[in-house]
């Protein structure tokens, strides 16, 4: 099924071929690291981290500090159009006016977006807002896109260049700055299973409800991979949702529905501690990351404590001044 990015095709001009110079580059033949030859370079900011970690709180955050700033989205899931809240896409009211692109674009929700596909459309979307003179912000935690989009050439052959870390390269075609908002595992585990009870009590449940579709159970492309998803087909195969919600199997009902919560943030765990992993990776390959500690903050919340200080103070201040320095 073809992908369609439905707000994108009207902003940008042709895409970019996928292989600008021939050959694959490899780990021994490397150039220099991607800092001593970046003076024409388009300048690029890249907000990475786990899931939960608050990198979309920090890119709004900074707008407030460079205003020409835009924002594109590098989360797979939240490519997608449709459910807002499983994916956890920030809601338009706390976007403050700021540009964001790529974010629920993706019409089709029964196609995988391929690392090659993004990273041709997140590259026009980059230099058309450099090009209008304002400032991009690539912004979230699917990793494998992120290294798409940013590595000089590559390889789309390679499906998971994780797993080749061999393969990874220091040579960017962007003027990179790399924040990357960590939180300790200990803090950040126990605030993502908080997190889906969040999203449970803001209408995860009834979402998920009117998306589940039994012809298509079992179908994990698209947006279907999204963790509820799955986790959620199960419980309404045996309890569909439209059927009437009486005392009878109420107990077994409930089991059902708890096992599906608790698959859920069993799942989300896993894919911050993937992510996490490959964080690590990158790097180890040479990319040079801003580590922000975001386990005051986390701690804070967690203890219904005031956390906006903490934040400011540990996250946002050092990002600030360190991007300022980068842009100058």
């Amino acid at each position: 099924m073809k992908l369609i990015f439905s707000s994108f095709h009207s902003l940008s001009p042709p895409l970019y071929p996928l292989n600008r110079r021939p050959g694959w580059a490899r780990m021994e033949s490397s150039p220099p690291p991607h800092r001593h030859s970046n003076q024409n370079k388009t300048k690029l900011i890249v907000i990475m981290g786990a899931t939960g970690t608050g990198k979309s709180r920090l890119s709004i955050d900074l707008s407030d500090h460079f205003p020409h700033s835009q924002i594109i989205n590098s989360d797979k899931m939240q490519l997608y159009n449709g459910l807002d809240i499983t994916t956890n896409k920030i809601p338009l009211h706390e976007r403050k006016g700021v540009p964001h692109f790529l974010l629920g674009d993706v019409d089709s929700i029964e196609s995988d977006v391929s690392p090659s596909q993004f990273r041709s459309v997140a590259g026009s979307t980059i230099a058309n807002i450099a090009s209008s003179g304002n400032l991009p912000l690539l912004v979230g935690g699917s990793n494998s896109f992120i290294h798409a989009v940013l590595v000089e050439t590559f390889d789309p052959r390679l499906e998971d260049i994780f797993a080749a870390p061999e393969s990874m390269s220091q040579l960017l075609r962007y003027d990179c700055f790399f924040l990357w908002v960590d939180v300790a595992w200990s803090v950040l585990s126990d605030y993502l299973c908080e997190r889906v009870d969040d999203m449970l009590d803001s209408g995860m449940l009834q979402e998920l409800a009117e998306f589940y579709d039994p012809k298509k159970e079992g179908i994990r492309v698209g947006l279907r991979r999204a963790i509820g998803v799955p986790e959620f087909d199960k419980y309404f195969k045996k309890y569909p949702p439209w059927e009437s919600k009486g005392n009878k199997y109420k107990q077994a009902r409930t089991d059902a529905y708890e096992k599906a919560v608790e698959e859920i943030k069993m799942n989300t765990c896993r894919l911050a501690k993937r992510q996490m992993g490959k964080i690590e990776r990158l790097r180890k390959a040479g990319w040079e990351l801003k580590r922000l500690d975001g386990t005051a903050t986390f701690e804070a919340i967690m203890k219904k404590k005031e956390w906006r200080g903490i934040w400011e103070k540990e996250v946002v201040e050092p990002s600030n001044k360190a991007m300022k320095r980068f842009l100058e």
